[in-house]
């Protein structure tokens, strides 16, 4: 019989609502599933969540083995539990310790995939861990050169050339090598997930440049990557001017479109799937899914915050798991 993956989660910023989406979601599993599950971070933290959702939910040690109890990795928090809905170095501090440890026991073999709660960059900074978020810290804790932000949803997924940056950073970073890689990393993980995917890479440009009248990157950069793509077997076009790749792909025209920077592939997945779309790393030695919101100080420690997102994480990050890395 099929071992169920092991799922390490990691709290996110204790500040905010990633404590109360996690109980939320985990209230709503069967309890035999529970013990698939160990949650990475504060044990107070995850307590005052719990009263505040009404999850009604028990925690125990990360070994145990009662799968009435939800199982913690205790990271304790540097002094008080920080206060709901602030911005502090202590808060962020924590959040980079949790997700330390949830990757040591993913390169250890103690969890299959790591999923993800909120965390907020201005924390992070302000505790000295200048990193642009997940992405940027992932990729510095396993050694890996690079990775990629997949947004993954039902009817659109877009795969990111670069993220966290300025737009003119961006333009700078699409590069024949960088817009090629995207391209495989994509092709990678769909095959891994067992579906041959249908690529579009979205233009850099306006109408892809307009034949070098708003700019001649697209031409310059992305036409000779898909060209490299398409002799390396792989079912890809492009570039196809933005405006219009996101709905032919919605339209089930294509399963994947390479978004050149951060908005570019942002703005329609949270359009049509905001609640349900995921964060998902590729091109990291680990597994990892996250939540696709942030940590919405302004709503924490009122109950209100929505698991659904954490929910439709998990599910994916189950289906990775399940999938052999050397599948593709």
């Amino acid at each position: 019989m099929q071992r169920n993956p092991q799922v390490a989660i990691t709290l996110g910023d204790p500040s905010g609502v990633g404590p109360e989406v996690i109980v939320k979601a985990l209230a709503t599993l069967p309890v035999e599933e529970r013990r698939d599950f160990v949650v990475v971070g504060s044990r107070a933290a995850l307590k005052r969540a719990n009263a505040i959702t009404g999850a009604g939910l028990a925690f125990g040690a990360a070994e145990e083995g009662d799968p009435a109890l939800i199982r913690v990795d205790e990271v304790p928090i540097d002094g008080d539990l920080p206060a709901i809905g602030t911005v502090s170095a202590v808060s962020g501090d924590a959040s980079v310790r949790y997700i330390t440890r949830a990757v040591e026991r993913a390169m250890t073999g103690r969890a299959d995939v790591i999923v993800t709660a909120p965390i907020n960059k201005e924390a992070m900074n302000r505790a000295g861990h200048h990193f642009d978020g997940h992405t940027g810290l992932l990729a510095h804790l396993t050694g890996s050169k690079s990775s990629f932000m997949l947004l993954a949803s039902e009817r659109l997924n877009t795969l990111h050339v670069s993220t966290h940056v300025s737009l003119r950073t961006a333009i700078d970073r699409a590069t024949v090598e960088r817009v090629l890689a995207t391209i495989e990393a994509g092709q990678r993980h769909f095959l891994r997930l067992g579906q041959t995917p249908r690529i579009a890479v979205a233009g850099i440009n306006p109408h892809c440049g307009e034949n070098g009248l708003f700019g001649d990157e697209d031409e310059r950069f992305l036409a000779p990557a898909v060209a490299l793509a398409r002799a390396r077997g792989i079912d890809v076009v492009g570039p196809i001017p933005a405006d219009t790749v996101y709905a032919r792909a919605y339209g089930g025209a294509f399963d994947l479109v390479i978004a050149q920077y951060h908005d570019q592939g942002h703005i329609p997945i949270k359009l049509v799937a905001f609640e349900t779309a995921v964060n998902v790393s590729l091109g990291l030695p680990i597994d990892r899914v996250s939540v696709d919101h942030g940590t919405a100080f302004d709503i924490a420690g009122t109950g209100r915050a929505n698991h659904v997102n954490t929910l439709s994480a998990i599910a994916y990050a189950r289906r990775m798991a399940r999938a052999p890395r050397g599948a593709a």
